[in-house]
Formats: structure tokens, sequence, C-alpha cells
């Protein structure tokens, strides 16, 4: 009997696993379809979105966070510049490092990003009953805990960098 429910919990975990990441996918393209509008490329709006949510960091972590080298993360940033939503300031400890900070119209627009998305979301939840939210609550609440516990599990054994990750 324990044999059976081993495999029974083996088989479900991989079924809810392979559903939950199809689904997070979609999800999170069907809520960025407006990001556009913003005039900013999604590598673009991801970085700034960690900047503003996460704070102040420096190009290197911000490189590790977004899971790209940092040359590339100097373009990306660069051009947030450019767009002034970001500001680039040495550290003081070491000034050969910078640190990037989002600038009040960064965080404005990102704000305003994050809610639209939200309310695109909300408006795709809309129809679902309270029993049906609430579970759906729960299951962020135990997909958010597992994530805060650094148990990631990959190829490399690395923990994400953050609750942001790239597929």
């Amino acid at each position: 009997m324990f044999l059976m429910a081993r495999i029974l919990k083996r088989d479900l975990l991989e079924g809810v696993s392979t559903r939950l990441h199809s689904t997070a996918i979609h999800l999170l393209r069907a809520a960025r379809r407006d990001d556009e509008s913003f005039g900013l490329s999604a590598a673009r709006l991801s970085a700034l979105s960690v900047v503003v949510f996460g704070g102040p960091l420096s190009l290197g972590s911000l490189a590790a966070a977004e899971q790209v080298r940092p040359p590339t993360m100097t373009k990306l940033v660069q051009g947030l510049e450019r767009a002034g939503l970001v500001e680039r300031t040495a550290d003081p400890a070491d000034r050969r490092v910078s640190i990037v900070h989002a600038t009040p119209r960064g965080v404005r627009l990102l704000e305003g990003a994050q809610r639209r998305r939200v309310e695109a979301i909300a408006g795709l939840l809309a129809g679902l009953s309270l029993n049906e939210l609430e579970v759906l609550d729960r299951a962020a609440d135990l997909v958010s805990g597992e994530l805060a516990t650094g148990k990631w599990v990959s190829r490399d054994s690395q923990p994400p960098p953050g609750p942001r990750r790239r597929r």
C-alpha cells in the first residue's frame, strides 16, 4: 500500500508540476500583452521591475537576477537610463561598481504596468466562485512558501536568484 501511495504521489507531482509550469508561462504571456504600450522591451521591463521592487543593486547583481551576462545588462540599463527610468551611481565602498537606482518616473511606470497586469489577471479570474478563488489563494501561498525555502532543484542545483525567473 505504501509503495502504491508513493507512485501515485510521484505521478501526481509530475502532472501538477507540468501543468503549473505551462499555466505560469501562459498567464505571464497573457498579462504581458499590454507591455508594448509602455515603449520598453520585455527585457527592459523585467530589469526595471527588479530594480523597482528589489531596490537599488549593482549592475552585476542585476545581471545575475535576470540571468544575463553583465555586458547584456549594461546595454539594457543604458536604454533605461536614456528613457529616464533608472540612474547609475558609484558604490561608495567600491567606486568601480555601479549601483542602479529607479527614478521616480521608473517607479511610476512599473507600478502602472504591475497594476495593469494585476487587473488583467483579476479580469481572467473574475468568473470563478469564492471557493475556487480561495483554492487559488491557498495554492499561491503554497508555491510562494516553497520558493521562499530556497529548495529549488535544477540541473546545476542553484536556487533561483529571487522570485523572478526566466523560462
